[in-house]
């Protein structure tokens, strides 16, 4: 099969990058499986195992995908592409707007606040990670997540951090932050290792003990959460979103009380490291997420739309930010 993968950012991402890390684990395990992959876009994009064209944004997409494509798989909302069979990933919160027929949604929770049942659940290539060392000490907790939107909740993780009397790394900020407002973290308990590529990130959660992972949204799914586990790291978060379908109680902790997950941090002893590493490896592999894929390929082939009518958010009265107690 042909497929054309479309994005307007570049790959690979080095570091930062959830959709741009994933479509690139998808698209080198689909060549692996013997399809040959196109990709479509931001410019100054490189790949090794696919063709890759840049993405204008000016043009009209359907003088954009080749003849030779079987289906195109895009990751944005489009309208009035007709040349070939495709499907929509939805990878956000997409408010209001009406989506298209063919949309996938990255988690059943996701799928359902949207009116439909179509979800591919995202995972990782191990292959970009080091090896899980399930026998190494644990110092720290750590935090992984864009840390300068407040919805990914940095200063709720220190709370939950400091109040449990552990240590915590955070993936994805600075102690100084300038691009939203003045924000400057002075707690010492807390080492902040800006925006990290898998390998570094690899390091600090081989000798994690959790992911503090309190979100203020509805989380349409949430990459750290299963990298973190594949590295044995139980879940410490809110259930919002994704995060109850993704974090049984065998794996971690749900809660909108930081008390509560501060107190569940002092009894971390009582999961199962490899519990939560082989929950990872068996639920959220690329290869499940790219035969998933596949299926939902063969269905628009076929001629079917993916949902029975356009997807579009059921519940408009939500707040900001969820709440979030002591």
């Amino acid at each position: 099969m042909n497929i054309l993968i479309v994005n307007n950012t570049p790959i690979p991402a080095t570091k930062y990058g959830g959709t741009e890390r994933i479509i690139w684990w998808l698209g080198r395990e689909l060549n692996r499986l013997g399809h040959k992959i196109t990709y479509l876009v931001g410019e100054g994009s490189s790949c090794p195992f696919g063709k890759v064209l840049t993405y204008d944004p000016t043009k009209d997409l359907d003088q954009q995908v080749p003849d030779n494509i079987d289906v195109v798989h895009f990751q944005f909302q489009v309208s009035g592409f007709t040349k070939k069979p495709y499907i929509v990933t939805v990878h956000n919160n997409p408010g209001g707007a009406q989506l298209d027929l063919n949309s996938v949604f990255v988690s059943a929770n996701h799928a359902d606040r949207h009116g439909s049942t179509v979800f591919v659940h995202n995972a990782i290539d191990t292959a970009d990670y080091q090896k899980p060392d399930l026998n190494n000490k644990r110092t720290h907790t750590h935090f992984l997540a864009k840390a300068a939107w407040r919805i990914k909740n940095v200063k709720g993780a220190i709370d939950v951090a400091t109040m449990s009397g552990n240590k915590l790394v955070v993936l994805g900020g600075t102690r100084l932050n300038l691009k939203m407002g003045l924000r400057f973290t002075p707690n010492l308990n807390v080492r902040f290792k800006g925006m990290v590529g898998d390998e570094a990130k690899s390091v600090v959660m081989n000798s994690s003990k959790a992911l503090l992972f309190p979100v203020l949204w509805h989380e349409p799914f949430g990459i750290a959460i299963i990298e973190s586990l594949y590295f044995g790291c139980p879940v410490f978060g809110t259930p919002y979103g994704s995060l109850p379908e993704l974090v049984p109680a065998e794996i971690g902790l749900l809660s909108a009380s930081k008390s509560e997950l501060a107190a569940g941090l002092k009894n971390i002893d009582s999961f199962n490291k490899q519990y939560c590493h082989q929950y990872a490896a068996d639920n959220f592999n690329i290869g499940k997420m790219a035969a998933t894929y596949l299926e939902l390929y063969e269905r628009v082939l076929n001629g079917q739309a993916l949902n029975s009518e356009q997807p579009k958010l059921i519940n408009h009265d939500q707040p900001k930010y969820l709440p979030w107690n002591n």
